[in-house]
Order: structure tokens, then sequence, then C-alpha cells
């Protein structure tokens, strides 16, 4: 139902060259569902990228509208970008102004990429080498990194909803161990529950149920 973007800088081979990371992540799942890399931020290449994941994810099967999420970027707010997003029957949605952290879980994505251990600060010699790099590090995002904001299931896994037998099984497992060895828990076993809801803002989820329970 939703999707987020943004744009990333990668340090390119001299000071103050870089290489310009366009990543969609998928609400629900935290699965990076597009990106791509280019040497410029234009919302022509965000348009490309949008109508190749839209088709990648069968977006035309889908029986709701989706919701595509980004900050206020000239990019996001393309003529071009917002034709295609009317076209594809995609609905934008952007941050507040001035608030920082309107799309937390894209801007947490790119700071899992640039503190993975195999990461190049000093900068990519080329595009080539920026894309293979990235190539690598997304498929060990989404088919090995077990997320904890996804109760430790991978964004695959939870994508394809193989999550909630992964969930089922390792509740029963712990379980098991509880009975075999009670004196390693003090309270009940965690908490392996499939949710079913994700905000986009978990903070502003918080605040407005607080605000509700006061009134």
């Amino acid at each position: 139902q939703v999707w987020m973007w943004d744009i990333s800088w990668l340090p390119g081979p001299a000071k103050g060259v870089y290489f310009y990371l366009y990543l969609i992540i998928d609400l629900y799942s935290r699965k990076i569902v597009g990106w791509e890399i280019w040497s410029e931020e234009s919302a022509i290449h965000a348009s490309a990228l949008i109508r190749r994941t839209a088709i990648k994810e069968n977006l035309a099967t889908h029986k709701q509208p989706l919701v595509l999420h980004s900050d206020n970027g000239s990019p996001m707010k393309g003529a071009t970008m917002l034709e295609t997003l009317y076209n594809l029957g995609i609905i934008p949605s952007r941050s507040r102004p001035r608030v920082s952290n309107d799309n937390p879980y894209a801007e947490s994505i790119f700071k899992t990429l640039k503190y993975v251990p195999n990461y190049q600060p000093k900068g990519f010699e080329t595009i080539t080498d920026a894309r293979l790099w990235v190539k690598g590090f997304v498929n060990w995002y989404n088919n090995e990194h077990r997320h904890s904001g996804i109760n430790y299931v991978t964004p695959s896994e939870r994508h394809s909803g193989k999550d909630k037998e992964i969930l089922a099984k390792r509740k029963v497992l712990y379980e098991e161990c509880r009975k075999k060895h009670p004196e390693r828990w003090s309270k009940k076993t965690r908490n392996w529950s499939c949710s079913e809801i994700e905000w986009l803002n978990p903070m502003q989820k918080t605040e407005n149920n607080k605000e509700a329970n006061a009134s």
C-alpha cells in the first residue's frame, strides 16, 4: 500500500564528486523494491525507476492504489515525476515542510547501507563500481538481513508472506525451550507475533494515540 523513496549521495573518485543512489522500499516489508544510481539528481531518472519498479512488482494487479512517500526535494516534485505517478495510478505523498524525520525508514536504510563493514567511504572509482557494490548490498539486505523492525525476519520473507509461518515456528520453539529450561527465563518469551499494520511515522502514531486517550 505504501512505498517510500529517497536519494542519497555516494562518494565518487574525487572530493566533491558524487554518485546518486535512488532507492525505493516497501513500508510493510522494508524490502528494497527498486534502486538505481546515476551521476545527477533528476525527476526524469526517478520517473524511469518508478516505471520499472511498478512493472517488476506487478503494480497493475494490485487491488488498492499505491501511495509513494518522499521528502520535498526537487526530483520528487518535478512535473515529469508527478505525471508518471498519475499515469500509473500512484498517489504522491510528501513530508511536512521543515519536518526532517517524516521519512524515517528511507533515512534509516541509508544509514544501514553506509555503516556496513565493506562500505567505501573514500569513494567509488566509477559509477559501475558503485552499482555493483549496491547490488550486493541490496541482495544481502533483502535476503539475509534479519531486520529488527519486522521481528527478525528478512524483508524478502515478509514481502512474500513467509514471515507468518517462520514466526509461528519460532514461537513454538521458544516455548519448548522455556519448558525445558525455565531457569533461563525470568519472564515470558519474546513476542514473536506478526504485525499486520505498519505506520509511516511510528512516533506520530504514538503521539496521536496519547492525544486520543487524553481527550
